[in-house]
């Protein structure tokens, strides 16, 4: 197959799309197939790059690390048109996404969008929440993935909101995957985490809490900050280690210090991605309590990484975090510091074959085989939409069954 992305977000902007969007192109590219991303220009780009078609873009309102597309729709079809593409899938609901759309509207192929975002979680970034409510989300999601031939839910949590939503296209949960050797690491010595923890100012015999992610108000990091003393009351040699960058790191900074708590808070701003998978291994245990994320690469990466985790539980993560080995999901924000302290206290080891049985489940690999099926059960919807029959799951499968079957005579 010949596939076009449609993204308003990719590198050299970091995020958890760009490092999903990658992912996926190389995996479905050792499956044999051809990836092409149409995204948004941006200042800090390589000029010349394979596969990869920029539009012209502006900073978005309220992020302005982030762009957005604004013209190029003839651009981007004829382009389209003269790579043959079979498929076209999406990844935002703005300017990218519309072009996609439209892009295979014309060439009349099918468009699978991922619900990446979970936008009624920002809304307090245009005017404070004050313009845009969640009925409007509500209105414009279900409109705009309705319109596509299959969406891609990379959690039960998605699924769950796009049905509120209204949405009534064919969805299937296909959870990131991560490439895992990026995690593994048996280059990584105790020598070199030892240093980091030192540069770190942690020493051996303390516990390092490692947070790592957008500092932004929803991501929710003030609730482990604001419940770190009771932390430190039951384990005084707990140190928190914040890892990342964000409009909302002031903010942090000023509450550990209002809570007498700096000498026990270190942030260090954003770390290089090759460095991160050393973050991972020198910490003792990871902690988050977003509740923003459609699923969150970083509990796959420190699961890889053989890091115990305490986070904020919801419908993915409660399954993802199933063994207790692994870590511990807790129900509400302030449940956090309880959850964490009775966890570390019962110093349970981690178990090698629940570790192995999950990293087949969010490997790289898997992803894009799910991915490849996915798709090719929407081509068969579509070319049965587009015969006017009707298509529903049972007839796709029986039809792709028999192409199946076909093609390997």
């Amino acid at each position: 197959m010949r596939i076009g992305f449609f993204t308003d977000t990719y590198f050299p902007q970091v995020s958890g799309v760009s490092t999903s969007i990658r992912t996926l192109k190389i995996e479905l590219e050792k499956l044999g197939h051809e990836v092409y991303i149409f995204t948004t220009t941006d200042p800090d780009a390589l000029e010349l790059e394979k596969d990869i078609v920029r539009m012209p873009s502006v900073p978005f309102v309220s992020f302005k690390d982030r762009r957005i597309v604004v013209r190029g729709m003839w651009f981007a079809y004829q382009v389209a048109k003269d790579l043959q593409l079979d498929l076209i899938h999406t990844h935002t609901e703005f300017g990218a996404g519309f072009l996609g759309k439209m892009v295979a509207n014309r060439l009349e192929i099918p468009v699978i969008h991922t619900y990446h975002t979970m936008y009624e979680d920002y809304l307090h970034y245009i005017a404070n929440g004050k313009v845009v409510r969640p009925g409007a989300v509500k209105y414009f999601i279900g409109r705009f993935v309705n319109h596509s031939t299959g969406v891609v839910c990379p959690s039960e949590r998605v699924v769950n909101t796009l049905k509120r939503y209204d949405v009534n296209i064919p969805m299937k949960v296909i959870p990131t995957g991560i490439d895992i050797k990026q995690y593994l690491r048996p280059d990584i010595t105790k020598e070199m985490t030892d240093q980091l923890r030192l540069d770190l100012g942690i020493s051996s015999d303390e516990i390092m809490a490692l947070s790592l992610s957008r500092i932004s108000y929803e991501k929710n990091i003030q609730v482990i900050v604001k419940q770190f003393p009771e932390v430190l009351e039951a384990l005084p040699n707990v140190r928190l280690v914040i890892v990342g960058k964000g409009p909302y790191r002031k903010d942090l900074e000023e509450m550990a210090e209002d809570l007498n708590i700096s000498k026990s808070v270190v942030f260090t701003g954003e770390v290089p991605h090759e460095n991160v998978s050393l973050y991972y291994h020198a910490a003792d245990y990871f902690v988050s309590a977003s509740t923003s994320e459609t699923q969150g690469l970083t509990y796959a990466e420190a699961i890889a990484s053989g890091l115990q985790c305490c986070v904020e539980g919801n419908e993915y993560l409660n399954q993802l975090f199933d063994k207790p080995s692994l870590g511990v999901t807790y129900k509400n924000d302030q449940d956090f510091a309880k959850t964490f302290i009775e966890y570390v206290q019962r110093n349970i080891s981690l178990n090698t074959s629940d570790r192995a049985q999950k990293l087949k489940e969010i490997s790289a690999e898997k992803f894009g085989e799910d991915m490849q099926d996915f798709y090719q059960e929407m081509l068969v919807h579509y070319q049965l939409e587009t015969e006017n029959k009707t298509a529903p799951v049972e007839k796709v499968r029986m039809k792709l069954t028999s192409l199946k079957n076909s093609n390997s005579k």
